[in-house]
Formats: structure tokens, C-alpha cells, sequence
């Protein structure tokens, strides 16, 4: 079943799409970045692992928003997104305008 895309919904599309190419590029980075650290001397080295943990850390979130993200995509295409998945009532817009991957109202999220 196609879900029939309101123009808010095509547009939210798109972001989530944009934000998700984003993300995947910037995991990609990350992960060149952690994979180029040789250094023999240890204090450069300790130096960049502590680097690498902050990049592990952005990293981690990364995948956690892309997960969200990916949900929020599906959420699109099965005609359920912008319904609070535990209440089942409608996600106030500027909500879905400041977190378009949220599948809860404000009141459940709290």
C-alpha cells in the first residue's frame, strides 16, 4: 500500500533522506579517521586515542539517529507517521519540525 505523502510529509521526507546521506558520509569519515591512527609514540598516541574515543562517541550517536531515522522513513511509507506510536493521536507539527524522527507526542515522550 502507497502511502499518500501530504505535502508536510513529502517534505519531511526529503529531510529525513537528506539527513540520512549526511550522516551516512559523516560515519564514513569517522571511521577513515579511526582507521589512520598508527602513531608509534606514545604520548601522540595516547593523545589520539582519547580523539578517538570523542569520534567513537559522535560516531555511536550517528548510528543511533540513522536508526531513528530509517524507522521514521518506514513509519512514512506505511502511512502511520505523525501518530504517537504509544497513544495513537496526532504529533503536533512543531514537534515533527524540530524532530522529524519522533514516533511520540510530546506527553508520551515525557
Amino acid at each position: 500500500m502507497q502511502a499518500n505523502l501530504t505535502t508536510p510529509h513529502a517534505t519531511r521526507k526529503a529531510t529525513l533522506e537528506k539527513r540520512l546521506i549526511e550522516l551516512g558520509a559523516r560515519l564514513e569519515a569517522i571511521e577513515e579517521e579511526l582507521d589512520s591512527h598508527q602513531n608509534r609514540d606514545w604520548e601522540e598516541l595516547a593523545t589520539e586515542r582519547e580523539g578517538d574515543e570523542v569520534l567513537e562517541a559522535t560516531g555511536n550517536a550517528g548510528k543511533a539517529e540513522i536508526t531513528q531515522i530509517r524507522i521514521a522513513l518506514a513509519r512514512i511509507a506505511d502511512g502511520s507517521y505523525g501518530t504517537c506510536a504509544r497513544c495513537g493521536e496526532p504529533i503536533a507539527e512543531a514537534r515533527l519540525d524540530l524532530l522529524p524522527w519522533t514516533p511520540l507526542c510530546r506527553s508520551c515522550a515525557q
